[in-house]
């Protein structure tokens, strides 16, 4: 693929904006070892709220990365599908350049905030 053809690919961008999303990969994420229920993903991931959980979960279930199971004890679960599991891989590399590469990030964005601060922008 030529580095023209990824931008018009609409895969390409459809994978791009599912990893785009935050909550996505934190979800995808927390579910890698096994179902869960909400308030188990909430307490798990922590900072998200009810609404946004649910949203994520939808919106995870319509690409079809993530299965809704009823439970008669608990309510419902939410698990990973084959599909979903396959986006571990590359969440964990992206995790692993951002714990590589992270503090240079932020210190690029500090230098750019204090420019701007003090009008040099």
């Amino acid at each position: 693929m030529t580095p023209d053809a990824l931008l018009a690919d609409c895969r390409a961008r459809l994978a791009f904006d599912l990893l785009s999303n935050t909550w996505n990969a934190v979800l995808i994420w927390a579910l890698r070892d096994g179902p869960r229920r909400p308030v188990e993903l909430r307490e798990r991931i922590g900072g998200i709220s009810s609404k946004v959980l649910t949203e994520t979960l939808r919106r995870l279930q319509y690409h079809g990365l993530v299965e809704r199971r009823p439970q008669a004890a608990t309510g419902v679960e939410y698990a990973l599908t084959a599909l979903g599991r396959t986006l571990l891989a590359p969440i964990d590399a992206f995790g692993a350049w951002a714990f590589e590469h992270g503090d240079q990030v932020m210190a690029a964005q500090e230098t750019a905030d204090a420019a701007v601060a003090d009008g040099r922008s």
